[in-house]
């Protein structure tokens, strides 16, 4: 998945580029749609930068197997990002979880 692929999934549910992030809880990998979004004045990065980031995001859900599970999420949850509250979702890794998350 690209990083164009992933902003454009955002924009057809959502209608805004939101930031993501990948956050490693309790053992566990979870996407994080974050409530700040690039057509915002104060956000943090360029349209590029963005994108940029968006295509590291999009290749580590294609590393992962993620790809599928992200994009039936967003297009099936009736959550929206909102300040001071992310969209979460849990990736189901499976056998090759051991192999992205190690113990610190």
């Amino acid at each position: 998945m690209t990083g164009q692929e992933l902003r454009q999934l955002l924009i057809n549910k959502w209608g805004r580029s939101y930031d993501i992030q990948l956050r490693r809880t309790q053992g566990k990998i979870f996407v994080l749609v974050m409530w700040k979004y690039l057509e915002q004045v104060s956000f943090p990065m360029t349209e590029a930068e963005y994108l940029e980031h968006l295509n590291a995001v999009g290749s580590y859900l294609q590393a992962w197997g993620g790809v599928e599970q992200v994009q039936a999420y967003i297009e099936h949850t009736k959550e929206r990002p909102r300040l001071g509250k992310a969209v979460s979702i849990p990736l189901e890794l499976g056998e090759r979880a051991s192999e992205w998350i190690l113990d610190e």
